[in-house]
């Protein structure tokens, strides 16, 4: 049994411009599916999003789409998926995504993966949850959030060290070690 039965994915629904950003979310989507972890994700079929919900689910994953109704549409909801949750809000969704997770992986993304990443290490510095959050930090995506992260702790504004929180992946079969 893992200790880790669900996982919140936050990252783009555009694959950016470097093809391993769409590899990387691939093969995680294939790895959560084939450990039997439950993927809590923002719903959306295309981009990383779809790339990662589409591997889990032809490996017979259990995949959980949370989406605000105003961006259903927009975001070009996952129909294909084993659950589609439609909310109100985005506040919502970010609470509901919260609470279906045991932690929290970060691919590569936009501003909406990073105002979710932001609120869930928040919620950890203010001890409203101690989840772990894992970077996929895919070909250095996020070297320059990593340092200035770093620069704040060193600044003293954050209350906990970065590392009792994040962990930092290259690649996406290091999971399997936080299992």
């Amino acid at each position: 049994m893992h200790s880790l039965r669900s996982i919140a994915v936050f990252c783009g629904s555009r694959s950016g411009n470097n093809p391993l950003f769409e590899e990387h979310a691939t093969e995680l989507g294939h790895l959560l599916a084939e450990n039997k972890i439950s993927i809590i994700y923002g719903g959306g079929r295309n981009g990383l999003m779809g790339a990662m919900a589409n591997a889990a689910m032809e490996n017979k994953g259990n995949v959980i789409g949370i989406m605000p109704e105003s961006i259903a549409a927009t975001e070009h909801r996952h129909d294909a998926i084993t659950e589609l949750v439609i909310v109100d809000s985005m506040h919502t969704r970010k609470k509901m995504l919260f609470e279906r997770c045991d932690s929290a992986i970060i691919l590569p993304g936009g501003y909406g993966t990073l105002d979710e990443l932001f609120e869930m290490l928040t919620w950890n510095q203010l001890n409203i949850h101690d989840k772990k959050i894992f970077f996929m930090n895919t070909d250095g995506f996020y070297d320059h959030l990593l340092k200035h992260i770093h620069h704040m702790q060193d600044e003293q504004f954050l209350y906990l060290q970065p590392q009792e929180n994040i962990v930092i992946l290259s690649a996406p079969h290091q999971i399997l070690e936080h299992l």
